[in-house]
């Protein structure tokens, strides 16, 4: 998608923006990947996008961050329509948990053990297992290629954050190790947790995300034709699995105040989609990315959620 024109000066939204950037410092780095807690704590960024092209963006917008769990929509679109969203549903249910997204417990409580929704880590390597390709190289391709569809340039591995992060993998393989047990997992354990943890590791920028939240927003189409990169059915449930799901056990919290689906991962970006919205010149579709690494303890930029609220209560954003 090609973004024509952009929008600049004051505006309400820069106001809110300026606002909540200049409030005091709240919240944490994710420091126990030990890559991201490198990352400055006072960068912050806002990018928002329409289906004309028309786009307003605030701050560090072309600092690039890793995807980290919102890697987890993409990687469930790219395997919904590989095996149909039915088949993914054998393996990983779509109910929120109320739980940490590292939760194991649920586990055991579960059904035969399956994952409750695939924006938990249980169920996001499970569905990176089910990822097109035979080997880890191919399954990370097929996301990162179905993504630089989206944004029009190439996305790449950050090979630190990926290495930190596989190092420090007690938790995520002690359940990759749970989930092989109880048939859930295709492949290995290790291929399955390097698959997933290098699409964490993927690197984008803001506006790379609210070009993302756009084509969600129109169903999967591209904002200059009318033509659908995914089926209607796998847009549906990977909006309705980040409004349910998208911000870990503060999904309900968020959906009651905020009211639009949403993706955030700890390295502090958030995914947001508006089926319908009217933001100053922008109106209809519209992709929503905030970026600020401050996260709190459930894993959710402070910043960024922050920002999402006043927007969303100025200019009347919530599906309810």
């Amino acid at each position: 998608m090609d973004i024509r024109k952009h929008i600049r000066g004051e505006t309400m939204i820069q106001t809110i923006f300026e606002n909540v950037k200049s409030a005091p410092d709240s919240g944490h780095l994710a420091s126990y990947i030990p890559a991201l807690a490198n990352q400055s704590k006072d960068l912050f960024a806002a990018c928002l996008v329409d289906g004309k092209g028309e786009v307003l963006e605030f701050g560090d917008i072309d600092y690039l961050f890793t995807l980290q769990s919102i890697s987890k929509v993409m990687s469930f679109i790219v395997a919904a329509e590989h095996l149909g969203v039915d088949r993914i549903l054998e393996k990983v249910d779509v109910e929120p948990t109320g739980d940490p997204f590292n939760s194991i417990v649920r586990l055991e409580v579960a059904e035969k053990g399956k994952p409750f929704n695939p924006m938990i880590n249980a169920g996001a390597i499970t569905v990176a297992s089910l990822l097109p390709g035979e080997t880890v190289e191919l399954r990370v391709n097929a996301v990162r290629e179905y993504l630089s569809k989206i944004t029009g340039h190439e996305h790449y591995v950050n090979q630190e954050v990926y290495k930190s992060e596989l190092e420090t993998a007690y938790r995520n393989r002690a359940i990759a190790n749970y989930l092989k047990a109880n048939d859930y997992l295709v492949g290995t354990v290790e291929e399955a947790l390097e698959t997933y943890l290098q699409l964490c590791s993927l690197e984008v920028s803001t506006q790379d995300l609210s070009k993302f939240g756009l084509f969600l927003s129109s169903d999967g189409k591209f904002a200059n034709d009318n033509k659908n990169l995914i089926s209607r059915k796998t847009a549906q449930f990977s909006k309705a699995l980040m409004m349910t799901c998208g911000l870990y056990n503060a999904s309900g919290k968020y959906a009651a105040t905020i009211g639009f689906p949403m993706k955030s991962g700890v390295s502090g970006g958030v995914l947001c989609t508006v089926h319908n919205g009217e933001l100053e010149n922008l109106n209809g579709h519209i992709g929503i990315a905030v970026f600020s690494p401050m996260i709190d303890e459930i894993g959710n930029s402070v910043k960024g959620m922050d920002f999402l609220k006043k927007l969303s209560d100025q200019y009347k954003l919530s599906v309810f």
